[in-house]
């Protein structure tokens, strides 16, 4: 997969960089993933035949079914059990800290378009997504739906945030479990700026209430490699103090700290049976998507075993 999609520069952080509204960068995210995909014609489908539904304007004809066409004189999509309805709530972090960064893209602004892009796919393959905004609360709706017309509330929801709040997660997953309904895939993106067990007691409930949890941890690629190397002002967010460093003296500890609290947070999810990646914001879009769309197989083929 990573080779079909790999020459789509439209996926590079720093070109996505380049375009100043959402909505376009997440089109081209999608429009360059989807254009690799196409290499491989049964990517994103099982061979598991399904059923059938009619044909709408934007479906891909290279499903249509022509023998049915020759009989019944109108067109039918063939789809097959990867393509089957999905509920997916996008919870996106937009707390203070998620403004940081160093490369094209801060970590708001790359969480953003990974989830309108996630959101594009879904509403593509007729799924349905709707999204809610955090940071110590709950922030924004956008209910799930599977009309076209829910990727304009997204991106209107997304476009004009300005990170400016601490994280909490206990609270905000908490009210987000109690309001969700029936089981749905949730996928969060977030830099997990919080204390662990505030994170581990919000993905219980989830988990309580039989959601399937997807969880990218959304982090500047100098939060993870730490290469600066001259006296260095860091700049609290979050209500953290200014801090002045000779940061070549605190590599090697501040590493270790970020590791093993990386660690920590996949050995969590693992017991919760959750779906973790960590992803840079230097990484190319199509690694957060290929992630996704791993995840939502997991989920249809358990669905699919469990009906």
């Amino acid at each position: 997969m990573a080779q079909a999609m790999g020459h789509s520069r439209h996926l590079d952080p720093a070109v996505l960089a380049e375009i100043s509204r959402l909505d376009l960068r997440a089109r081209q995210v999608v429009l360059g993933y989807v254009s690799g995909l196409h290499k491989s014609p049964r990517k994103g489908y099982s061979v598991e035949f399904a059923e059938h539904r009619e044909y709408v304007a934007g479906d891909d004809i290279r499903h249509l079914d022509w023998k049915l066409w020759g009989r019944a004189d109108r067109l039918y999509i063939k789809q097959y059990e990867e393509e089957t309805n999905l509920r997916c709530h996008l919870l996106l972090d937009i707390s203070e800290s998620m403004r940081f960064g160093t490369g094209p893209l801060n970590k708001f602004d790359y969480a953003a378009t990974a989830a309108a892009s996630i959101a594009y796919l879904l509403l593509r393959q007729r799924d349905a997504v709707g999204m809610r905004l955090f940071d110590d609360d709950l922030r924004g709706v956008v209910p799930l739906s599977s009309n076209w017309h829910s990727i304009h509330n997204i991106l209107q929801m997304a476009e004009p945030i300005k990170p400016k709040r601490k994280t909490d997660f206990s609270v905000p997953l908490r009210d987000f479990a109690d309001q969700s309904g029936r089981r749905s895939m949730v996928v969060i993106l977030s830099d997990l700026f919080a204390p662990l067990e505030t994170i581990e007691r919000g993905l219980q409930l989830l988990r309580h209430r039989r959601h399937e949890v997807v969880l990218f941890h959304v982090l500047d690629e100098t939060e993870l490699t730490f290469p600066f190397e001259d006296n260095t002002k860091f700049v609290g967010l979050e209500e953290m103090p200014d801090l002045v460093a000779e940061p070549r003296s605190l590599r090697d500890g501040y590493l270790e700290v970020v590791n093993e609290f990386l660690a920590k947070v996949r050995r969590m999810c693992a017991s919760m049976r959750i779906d973790y990646m960590t992803v840079s914001t230097g990484d190319r879009l199509d690694k957060t998507l290929a992630g996704f769309l791993a995840a939502r197989g997991r989920v249809v083929r358990a669905s699919t075993r469990r009906s």
